[in-house]
């Protein structure tokens, strides 16, 4: 796959995470742009280009987390699947439940992979880099959603 710049859009409310996350893919040294939202209304302006990220670049991947304030990650994730440019848009979710009813709506929504955040510190900046090299390095992203 082409190096060219990936651009992700993380959908995240802790800070903690937020900053684990930029880490752990700026260790990774690729070149990759994260916009971050960090409720259900940024991530939807952002997704639609409005309010105050009008002219905003979509997204090739789209990291979600369930629990936000404002639209949940749940009305995130069926907007993008049910809007026919985003659509193509992979949706990581990553989120604390392991409940496999839960992980199998979200699947039901149509989400590209379900991932449960893990609590401790290595094993969470593990499963980001998991997450930069499968949808990063190894995943041929769509060039234009359709």
């Amino acid at each position: 796959m082409s190096h060219e710049t990936i651009k992700i859009l993380l959908i995240e409310d802790n800070e903690a995470d937020i900053m684990l996350t930029q880490d752990a893919f700026e260790d990774a040294k690729l070149r990759n742009e994260m916009a971050i939202a960090r409720d259900g209304y940024e991530a939807l302006d952002y997704l639609n280009q409005t309010g105050q990220s009008e002219g905003a670049v979509l997204p090739d991947v789209i990291l979600l987390d369930l629990n936000l304030p404002g639209p949940s990650g749940k009305e995130i994730l069926a907007h993008v699947k049910s809007t026919p440019h985003l659509k193509d848009i992979p949706v990581v979710v990553l989120t604390s439940s392991e409940d496999p009813r839960e992980i199998k709506q979200i699947y039901d929504l149509a989400a590209n992979c379900y991932i449960a955040k893990p609590i401790d510190l290595d094993k969470f900046l593990e499963t980001m880099r998991g997450i930069e090299h499968f949808w990063v390095q190894m995943v041929a992203l769509p060039t234009e959603p359709a």
